[in-house]
């Protein structure tokens, strides 16, 4: 069982991990949430500088609670791609060095394959193949994992992801940032039968989403319920856009799943912490007796323990990465094999 020292900063979140196998030794998080708040979104230069500031320290801290030392470490994992090019920088450069310090191989690793094995440390029981419905702030795919480190995109999202669906619509209703939770909360209040909202599908694409046409909806919403200033109800929209996004998610999800004769489903990702969205999967697989598996909150957004449960998978099977790696804003999924030498 390798034990890996796993650096994430693709976005706004400093983070650094201790894994061994599936088992959480360390798990440490430097947030920058409040930092960007007030610009309602996250400001990628503002981020680097601030990755700069704490990657040592969240380093430091992640060895202290796993009560390990580098000596007792046998590879150090990063993520490589895809974020925002100067974040991930920050992160790269960290674990190269201190590869190269202390003699350790270095394995790159694919944000997007992280969020996917965090449902493996939520389930150590977990085993492909399954279906994996990932959804964040920048991603909406639906995922076929057929074996570890071997997957094929099903569906995607043709333009917002459902993460930034949220932002946009929570800053419209003046609910703050991040949104996710903004509306969450606020629609615990509301009726999500209150208004009809298009789920957004792709003719002879029933995996595909699109969140841009939900947005603009929403916005019309507003202007038609409130011409001149009234006030609106705020509760009632957040609800039924909420549970559009819901329903539209785990459709597809289900209808993939059911398509592919596959007994399990897990969602991962920030807005796979969304309450709607995970009763909605957990009813809807159940009725197909299909098992529906959730990381526990803290797994769900950006976190390194999920980084080191990859990068122990390629480690156990002999892949590492070269010392010349390079940071990517893009790259598919399905070409995360192309990070190992």
């Amino acid at each position: 069982m390798p034990t890996i020292l796993a650096i994430e900063s693709s976005c706004d979140e400093t983070a650094a991990a201790v894994v061994r196998d599936r088992q959480i030794l360390s798990n440490v998080v430097s947030s920058q949430i409040l930092t960007h708040a007030s610009f309602g979104g996250v400001v990628p230069e503002i981020a680097a500088r601030q990755h700069v500031e704490t990657i040592n320290l969240v380093i430091a801290q992640a060895y202290r609670d796993s009560e390990l030392t580098c000596a007792d470490i046998d590879g150090i994992a990063v993520t490589t791609a895809p974020g925002l090019v100067g974040s991930l920088m920050i992160g790269v450069t960290a674990a190269k060095t201190l590869a190269m310090l202390h003699q350790k191989p270095l394995i790159a690793v694919h944000h997007l394959e992280g969020h996917i094995c965090s449902s493996l440390l939520a389930d150590p029981n977990l085993e492909p193949p399954f279906l994996c419905l990932l959804v964040s702030g920048g991603h909406s795919s639906i995922i076929l994992v057929k074996d570890y480190t071997d997957y094929q995109v099903m569906g995607k999202t043709r333009d917002d992801a459902a993460g930034e669906a949220f932002d946009k619509v929570a800053r419209l209703l003046g609910l703050g940032y991040p949104g996710g939770p903004a509306i969450d909360k606020m629609a615990i209040a509301g009726n999500p039968q209150a208004f009809k909202l298009p789920q957004g599908r792709i003719p002879d694409f029933p995996y595909d989403s699109s969140f841009s046409g939900l947005k603009t909806a929403v916005l019309r919403l507003t202007q038609k319920l409130s011409p001149n200033g009234e006030p609106l109800p705020i509760a009632d929209i957040a609800a039924s856009f909420q549970e559009t996004v819901a329903l539209a998610l785990a459709t597809r999800t289900i209808k993939c799943a059911v398509a592919n004769n596959l007994s399990t489903i897990v969602a991962v990702g920030g807005v796979a912490a969304n309450s709607a969205l995970r009763s909605r999967l957990v009813s809807m697989a159940t009725a197909h007796d299909i098992r529906a598996v959730f990381p526990p909150l803290s797994l769900c957004t950006d976190n390194a323990a999920m980084i080191g449960c990859a990068g122990a998978i390629h480690f156990a099977r002999g892949q590492t990465s070269s010392m010349q790696i390079v940071t990517r804003s893009r790259l598919n999924i399905e070409e995360c094999q192309s990070l190992y030498v």
